[in-house]
C-alpha cells in the first residue's frame, strides 16, 4: 500500500471501456439515479485522494471494474452485485458508509457490501485459512449469498492480474488463500471454469516451473492431443451406434493443475500421467435400462481397448453414499496411451453436475448436509436465465444452529448455537477446561457463562486454584464438554476422597486406634451415607469434624465387644448387692471386680479397644451417649482428649478383687531378624499355663523384624514379668504395649 492513486493512460482506457461493456450488460436492471450517485462517488474518492493502489500497485478502480465484467460474464450477477463491488472500494477507505449506500441504492446492495465488511473483519483475525471451518464461517458470516460469488470473482481477477507483480511474498500468499479456500468455494458452487483458473494460477505463482512445464508439454502435443482423442472416439461412436444406443461423447484434456496433483501422487513424469485424457459417454436411456445399457457399453469399450482392471470403479451396482452413479475405467488407447472413460446416462450425469454432494465429494471436497441442498438451488440458478432475478433477492439461512469461534493463533472451531466459554475451554484441553475462570472474548474479559458468537476471538484464562463444580454441567451446553466434566469432578472427588482418607487414618493412628473397614461401612451408613464418596467429601470438606466421627467409631466398634471377666452387662435397676461376696478379712474374692465411681459395682461397662485395660491397671471410666460406661487406661492416647473436651462426662474406676478372668492385650515388638527369634518368643509364652497366644503377625524388611502378638493374660503384673521376659530374647530391642 503505497502509492496515491493517479491513473495512467492505459487504466483510463481500459476503466472506459469496461464500463460502457458493464453498462450495456445491466441495462435493464439498473434503477433510476444509479448512475448519477455512482459517477458522483467515483469523483469524490478521486479527488479526495485517499484511494491508494494495493500491494501490488495495481488501480483499486479499475480492479473493480474489471471485477465487475467478471461477475456479469461468468457468474451472470446483475445491478446489486455490481454496484456492491464498484463501491467496495470506497467503503473500505471510509469514504462512504455502509448506511449512505443504503439510502442512494437500497437495501440489497447495502446488505451485500456489510458482508464484505464482516468477512474482512474476519481476516483480521489471522485465520488459518486451509481449514474448511473457516470456508463454513465464511459461507454463514456472508448473510447474502452473492457476498461469496464477489469473492471469488474478485480474487480470480486479481489471480489474473499480478502476473507481473515484483512483491513475490504478497503474491505467494494470495495465491495460497486462491488454492486453499477460493478454489474449493468455486466447487462447492459448481463454478468449475473458475475453480480450474484458480487453481491453475495458484500453480503458476507457487510452483513456477512446474507449470510452465506441463504447460509446454501440452502445447506441444495439442494438435496431436485432439486427433487423438478423435481416433480414440470415432470406433467408440460407431460400435455403440451400431448397437443401437443413443448416446453423445464429450472429450477433454485435464487441468495443469490436475495433471501436476496426479504427476505428484504418482510419482510419475508427464508422460506417464494415464489419465491424461478424459472421455466421457453420456447415454440417453429410460431407467429401467440404465444398468443394462451402461454395462453393455462397458463391454463394447473394453473388447475394444484393453482394460486396466485395477482403475475400474463401479459406481453403478453400488452408487456412493452421496448418490453418485457412474462406471469408471481406464484403457489403453492407440499408441498405448492410458484414456480414463466414464461411462453414465443423463440421469446420473444430471445428478453427477447438480447433485452437489456428488462430484464435489468424489473430488475430496467436504461439504455437510445442510450445505449440500442449499448450494444445489443455488448452483441451479446460477445455470438458469430466470433464476437470476430470484438470485439477487436471495438471502443466506445457513448455519443458523452452528457458531464458528476463533483462538488467538488463528485456529478455527465449530460449535452448536448456545455454547459458552466453557465449551470452548474443555475443546482446547481438559486441563485448560478444569482451571478455567473466564475469557477474553475480541478483547474483553467475560465470564465462563458467556455464549459464543460466530466470529468471535476467544483467549481462555485459568487459575491453578479453579476446580470443575458441579453447576458447570448447567453451563457447558456440548456433550463433550459435560463428560468431561463429569470425568474431572469424579477425579476430584476420588482425589479429595483419597485425601480425607488417609487424614482419617492418620488420626485414628495418632490415637492408636485400628480403623476396620467393616465397622467403618458401618458407620457411614449409620450416618446417612448412602455413597462412601459422598462421606469423604463431607470429611475433606470439613462438614464432618474428624474427632466425632471417631467418637462414634469407637462406640460402635465396642458395642458388639464381649465384656470380660464376670462384668456381665446389667443396668443399675437389676443390681442386687451381694454382702456375702464383699472382701472381709477373712474372705478371699474369686473374681476381678471394677468399683465404678462411689464403689458401685455391676454397672454396665465395656473396656475400650483403644487401650485396651486389664486387670491392675489404672483405669477411669467414660460414659457414652447411650448411657453405657467405656473404661480406658489413665495412659490410653485418647485419655487427654475425652478429658479437655467431655470432662463432665468423666467418673472415676479401680479394680477390686484379684484377677481371675483373662483379657486380651497387644503386644509390639522390634529386633533382630536372627534364626529361630520367633520361636523363641513363642516359647516363652507357652511355657507359661496361665498365657494364650491368640495371634501373631510379623514383618521382615532389611534383616529387622517387627510384629504384634495378641495373648490373653490375667493381669498387668504377670504382663510386666512378661515384658521383662521377651525382652531378654536375643536380638529382641523393644517390647512395648499398645
Amino acid at each position: 500500500m503505497t502509492d496515491r492513486l493517479e491513473f495512467t493512460t492505459e487504466e483510463k482506457e481500459e476503466t472506459l471501456a469496461l464500463y460502457q461493456k458493464i453498462r450495456e450488460a445491466i441495462a435493464p436492471s439498473l434503477h433510476e439515479g444509479d448512475e448519477e450517485h455512482m459517477r458522483r462517488n467515483m469523483l469524490q474518492a478521486l479527488e479526495t485522494k485517499q484511494l491508494q493502489r494495493n500491494v501490488f500497485g495495481l488501480n483499486p478502480i479499475l480492479l473493480s471494474f474489471q471485477t465487475a465484467q467478471l461477475v456479469v460474464d461468468e457468474i451472470g450477477l446483475k445491478r446489486d452485485s455490481v454496484l456492491a463491488v464498484l463501491l467496495r472500494p470506497s467503503v473500505e477507505e471510509g469514504l462512504l458508509t455502509v448506511d449512505e449506500v443504503h439510502t442512494q441504492f437500497g437495501e440489497s446492495v447495502a446488505r451485500i457490501l456489510h458482508g464484505l465488511h464482516r468477512i474482512q473483519e474476519l481476516y483480521q483475525k489471522n485465520p488459518v485459512i486451509e481449514s474448511e471451518n473457516f470456508r463454513n464461517l465464511l459461507l454463514s458470516f456472508a448473510e447474502d449469498m452473492r457476498v461469496i460469488l464477489i469473492m471469488i470473482a474478485d480474487r480470480v481477477n486479481l489471480m489474473r492480474q499480478i502476473k507481473d507483480a515484483s512483491n513475490d511474498s504478497a503474491k505467494h500468499e494470495v495465491s495460497q488463500e486462491a488454492a486453499y479456500l477460493y478454489a474449493p468455494l468455486a466447487h462447492k458452487l459448481g463454478l468449475y471454469k473458475l475453480k480450474s483458473e484458480l487453481e491453475d494460477l495458484s500453480l503458476k505463482y507457487l510452483e513456477h516451473d512446474a507449470y510452465y512445464h506441463i504447460k509446454e508439454k501440452l502445447s506441444e502435443t495439442k494438435k496431436s492431443r485432439d486427433a487423438y482423442i478423435d481416433r480414440f472416439i470415432g470406433p467408440i461412436s460407431e460400435r455403440l451406434t451400431e448397437a443401437g444406443l443413443t448416446f453423445h461423447i464429450k472429450g477433454r484434456t485435464k487441468s495443469i493443475h490436475s495433471i501436476w496433483q496426479k504427476m505428484k501422487k504418482q510419482k510419475c513424469p508427464f508422460e506417464g500421467v494415464y489419465d491424461l485424457f478424459a472421455i466421457r459417454i453420456i447415454i440417453d436411456s429410460p431407467v429401467e435400462k440404465e444398468k443394462m445399457q451402461c454395462w453393455q457399453a462397458f463391454a463394447l469399450i473394453t473388447s475394444m481397448y484393453q482394460p486396466n482392471p485395477k482403475r475400474l470403479r463401479d459406481w453403478l451396482s453400488v452408487p456412493k453414499s452421496n448418490g453418485y452413479e457412474s462406471l469408471h475405467i481406464t484403457v489403453l488407447g492407440p499408441e498405448q496411451k492410458w484414456v480414463e472413460v466414464q461411462i453414465r446416462t443423463e440421469r446420473m450425469d444430471e445428478i453427477a453436475e447438480r447433485g452437489v454432494a456428488a462430484h464435489w465429494r468424489y473430488k475430496g471436497v467436504k461439504s455437510e448436509s445442510g450445505l449440500d441442498d442449499w448450494l444445489t438451488g443455488i448452483r441451479s440458478m446460477l445455470e438458469t436465465s430466470d433464476g437470476m432475478e430470484a438470485m439477487d433477492q436471495f438471502k443466506m439461512d445457513l448455519y443458523e444452529d452452528e457458531v464458528f469461534v476463533f483462538t488467538p493463533k488463528g485456529d478455527l472451531f465449530k460449535f452448536p448455537k448456545g455454547a459458552t466459554v466453557l465449551d470452548f475451554a474443555y475443546h482446547i484441553h481438559s486441563k485448560i477446561g478444569s482451571s478455567c475462570t473466564g475469557a477474553r472474548i475480541n478483547g474483553k474479559v467475560v465470564t465462563l457463562r458467556q455464549e459464543l458468537q460466530s466470529g468471535d476471538q476467544v483467549e481462555i484464562m485459568t487459575s491453578s486454584n479453579q476446580k470443575p463444580k458441579q453447576d458447570w454441567l448447567n453451563i457447558a451446553k456440548t456433550s463433550r464438554a459435560k463428560s468431561k466434566i463429569r470425568l474431572a469432578l469424579k477425579e476430584t472427588q476420588v482425589k479429595e476422597g483419597l485425601f480425607a482418607k488417609e487424614t482419617l487414618e492418620r488420626k485414628f493412628k495418632n490415637r492408636k486406634l485400628e480403623m476396620e473397614d467393616s465397622v467403618m461401612q458401618v458407620l457411614i451408613r449409620k450416618l446417612g451415607f448412602k455413597e462412601v464418596s459422598d462421606f469423604y467429601r463431607q470429611v475433606a470438606n470439613g462438614e464432618l469434624d474428624v474427632n466425632t466421627i471417631i467418637e462414634r467409631y469407637v462406640e460402635l466398634q465396642q458395642g458388639d465387644q464381649p465384656v470380660t471377666g464376670n462384668n456381665v452387662a446389667q443396668t443399675a435397676a437389676d443390681f442386687v448387692l451381694d454382702d456375702s461376696k464383699l472382701p472381709t478379712a477373712n474372705t478371699k474374692l474369686a473374681d476381678d471386680v471394677l468399683v465404678i465411681d462411689r464403689n458401685l459395682k455391676g454397672i454396665d461397662y465395656q473396656l475400650a479397644r483403644c487401650c485396651q485395660p486389664i486387670y491392675g491397671d489404672k483405669v477411669f471410666g467414660f460414659v457414652t451417649i447411650n448411657g453405657g460406661i467405656k473404661i480406658h487406661r489413665e495412659d490410653c492416647p485418647n485419655a487427654p482428649e475425652l478429658r479437655k473436651r467431655f470432662g463432665y462426662r468423666i467418673v472415676k474406676a479401680k479394680w477390686s478383687g484379684k484377677g481371675t478372668s483373662q483379657y486380651a492385650i497387644t503386644l509390639r515388638i522390634i529386633g533382630n531378624d536372627d534364626i529361630g527369634i520367633v520361636n523363641n518368643l513363642t516359647n516363652i509364652i507357652s511355657r507359661d499355663e496361665k498365657l494364650v497366644l491368640r495371634s501373631i503377625n510379623i514383618d521382615s524388611h532389611d534383616g529387622l523384624f517387627s510384629g504384634n502378638l495378641t495373648i490373653m493374660i490375667d493381669d498387668n503384673t504377670r504382663l510386666e514379668a512378661l515384658i521383662k521376659k521377651l525382652r531378654t530374647v536375643r536380638g529382641v530391642k523393644q517390647v512395648e504395649r499398645i
